[in-house]
């Protein structure tokens, strides 16, 4: 039987939900069951408003619309991140501003940002790679002395900190994901948090389809039109049916991941000692969400082959993103500032192991690992 590199989490009350959605009879997006996961989103991230969306591609398309992203601005982010990062911004007519990701955490280079700001730059995009924190104390800085905004990629980040506050409530805006490969799940789904008041009343016209929807349902208008660009970004009641369960499990699921990752780092800590891998660095003022576990090999060889080896016992290993300012759309739409040597090695190195809730392989796995490297 082969042990997956990822395997959805059921906690076994989505069904009961779903049905609850249909017997309410409310179907479409913005039902109970929406408001219920938005409201729980603001009270445990402390956003100043949540709107579900049906994906974190949503959110970030959203985040550039509400930036006023204008053909020909600039918007800085890291190369090596998934390719939903650089599109919202191509999608509205900007130049993604690639710049290396910084060895230990393999974040944003954060020393690299200012060097990387034009006339033309709107926004900073952070992105929280396997939900340990960026240095957003100096990125906020960075964007409040240069007036950019701040958009943080959040896709890996739920349930994580940096010095004690919940990633997704620096920035302007952020982006989460809910897509099954994530901690917390609904198949395909997302969120746009907004933690800048101005921007609240534009964010819920451009999630309904560009109208003044929600103004006429708090009755703050007689009738609804269209208002402004928008696009229909909500997800169906149903989706946000199967969310809720997930975010009541939320602690238990942290948990089981953490101890999951834990038994992973401290087994690969005498591999580290004698430099055939390094492991995850978490900053102490960081607290992750156990999303991913990888190792760094020291060869793109050496990945292939462990990667290779693993697959003869039936255990699933993947590596992860091909850096963006390599790809060809990368090289079409963005630019690049500075050197990419991290993100050019460390992309060639980096092997994810599996990682779920209920995986009973991992003494198996971190066996076959240390065995290997024995050899």
């Amino acid at each position: 039987m082969i042990t997956p590199f990822n395997k959805p989490f059921v906690t076994g009350k989505e069904l009961d939900y779903i049905q609850q959605a249909i017997n309410n009879g409310h179907l479409s997006g913005n039902g109970m069951f929406t408001k219920r996961c938005q409201t729980w989103l603001e009270e445990t991230i402390g956003c100043q408003k949540a709107l579900l969306t049906h994906s974190c591609t949503a959110g970030l398309e959203m985040s550039a619309i509400l930036a006023n992203i204008q053909a020909g601005d600039e918007v800085i982010m890291p190369s090596y991140t998934f390719v939903s990062t650089a599109n919202a911004f191509v999608l509205r007519g900007a130049v993604p501003v690639f710049i290396d990701i910084c060895p230990d955490t393999l974040n944003i280079d954060e020393t690299q940002i200012e060097s990387a700001i034009t006339k033309k730059t709107k926004a900073i995009v952070p992105v929280h790679y396997a939900g340990v924190g960026c240095e957003m104390d100096i990125i906020m800085d960075i964007a409040k002395a240069y007036q950019l905004l701040v958009i943080e990629d959040n896709a890996q980040g739920i349930g994580s900190t940096y010095k004690g506050q919940p990633l997704g409530s620096f920035g302007n805006l952020s982006a989460l994901s809910f897509h099954e490969t994530k901690n917390l799940i609904s198949g395909e789904g997302g969120a746009l948090l907004v933690n800048d008041a101005s921007l609240i009343e534009r964010s819920e016209i451009i999630w309904e389809k560009g109208t003044n929807r929600s103004q006429f349902f708090r009755g703050q208008v007689d009738k609804y039109t269209w208002v402004d660009v928008g696009s229909s970004y909500l997800p169906s009641e149903l989706i946000s049916a199967f969310l809720w369960a997930q975010l009541e499990e939320n602690a238990m699921i942290l948990k089981k991941r953490l101890s999951i990752w834990e038994t992973y780092h401290q087994a690969f800590c005498k591999l580290e000692k004698i430099e055939k891998v390094r492991r995850p660095i978490i900053p102490s003022y960081c607290q992750h969400n156990a999303h991913l576990y990888y190792l760094l090999l020291n060869s793109l060889q050496e990945r292939t082959d462990l990667i290779q080896y693993l697959k003869s016992y039936n255990i699933q290993s993947v590596f992860h993103y091909v850096p963006l300012h390599s790809s060809p759309a990368g090289i079409k739409y963005g630019r690049v500032e500075g050197k990419m040597n991290n993100t050019n090695t460390i992309s060639d190195r980096l092997l994810r192991l599996p990682l779920w809730i209920n995986l009973d392989k991992t003494d198996q796995i971190i066996e076959l690992i240390l065995k290997y490297f024995q050899n």
